[in-house]
C-alpha cells in the first residue's frame, strides 16, 4: 500500500515504468498489486488518460449476531448502497438443497439474485433460495425492494426466528469475477446462511459473495463463566 500512503485522492499515478523503478518491484508484481487495487476501489483508471488514487472506499460495518439485510445497515448508517442487476425466477429444487430446505424433489423454488453497488463498483452478489411455498416469484416481484429478508420480515408471514450462518474466504471462478468487477482467482468472503421461521422450517438460503476491504465483520463474544459450568459439573457428578 505505500503507492497509496504516499499519494492523495484525485492524484495521478506515474507511469508503470516509473512507478515500477521508484517501489523496486517487477512490472509484473506491479500490474497484479494495481489489479488488486482496482478491485478494491482504492485506484481508477480513466482510458487514454492514467491511474488516479481514489478516496478511501466505503466500509460497512457489520456484527454478525444480529441479521439485517446490507440495505438496512447501509441505510443506518446512511451510506449509499444501490442494488442493480436483479434477477427472479422460478426452478426445480436442486438435489444438493432437498435436505437443507426440507422441501421434495418435485418442489420448485424461486431464485432471486442481484448485485450491490457502492457508487459505481460492485462490492457484493447476493442469491436467495426461498421455496415457492413461502414467496413465489410474483409475489416477490410485486413486493421485492432490495432484499428478501427485508421482503419476508415485512411482510410478517412466515414469522423469522434465526439464521444458521457459515463465513469463510473463497477465490473467485470466472462467473464471480466478471459480475464483480474481479480478476478470476481475486479473494471473496462468502456468507451462506439458512433463514429459519419460529417453527424451525427453512425459509431461504442465501448465498453473500463480498469484496473484502468494502465489508468489516465482527462477533461479540462473551465470556463464559466457568466457576459456575463447574460447579454445575461436580454437583452432577456428586
Amino acid at each position: 500500500m505505500r503507492l497509496l500512503t504516499d499519494s492523495k485522492p484525485g492524484e495521478q499515478l506515474p507511469p508503470e515504468p516509473e512507478l515500477a523503478q521508484r517501489l523496486g518491484v517487477s512490472r509484473s508484481t506491479l500490474r497484479e498489486a494495481l489489479r488488486t487495487l482496482k478491485g478494491r476501489g482504492f485506484i481508477a483508471g480513466k482510458p487514454g488518460v492514467g491511474t488516479f488514487v481514489q478516496a478511501r472506499p466505503l466500509v460497512i460495518p457489520s456484527g454478525l449476531e444480529t441479521l439485517e439485510s446490507v440495505d438496512a445497515i447501509a441505510g443506518r448508517l446512511g451510506l449509499d448502497i444501490r442494488t442493480a442487476q436483479v434477477t427472479m425466477e422460478e426452478r426445480p429444487v436442486p438435489t444438493e438443497l432437498l435436505e437443507t430446505l426440507r422441501v421434495s424433489p418435485g418442489d420448485r423454488l424461486t431464485l432471486v439474485s442481484r448485485v450491490k453497488l457502492a457508487g459505481e463498483q460492485p462490492v457484493a452478489y447476493i442469491e436467495d433460495v426461498v421455496p415457492t411455498a413461502v414467496a413465489s416469484a410474483e409475489e416477490l416481484r410485486a413486493g421485492f425492494k432490495d432484499s428478501v429478508l427485508d421482503y419476508l420480515r415485512e411482510r410478517g408471514e412466515p414469522r423469522l426466528d434465526h439464521a444458521r450462518a457459515d463465513i469463510r474466504a473463497l477465490e473467485a471462478d470466472e462467473e464471480l469475477a466478471a459480475v464483480l468487477a474481479q480478476r478470476p482467482g481475486a479473494a471473496l468472503l462468502l456468507l451462506e446462511e439458512v433463514l429459519f421461521s419460529v417453527d424451525g422450517k427453512p425459509v431461504d438460503y442465501s448465498r453473500n459473495y463480498f469484496v473484502p476491504g468494502y465489508f468489516s465483520f465482527h462477533v461479540i463474544r462473551r465470556v463464559g463463566n466457568h466457576g459456575d459450568r463447574s460447579a454445575r459439573v461436580f454437583a452432577h457428578d456428586g
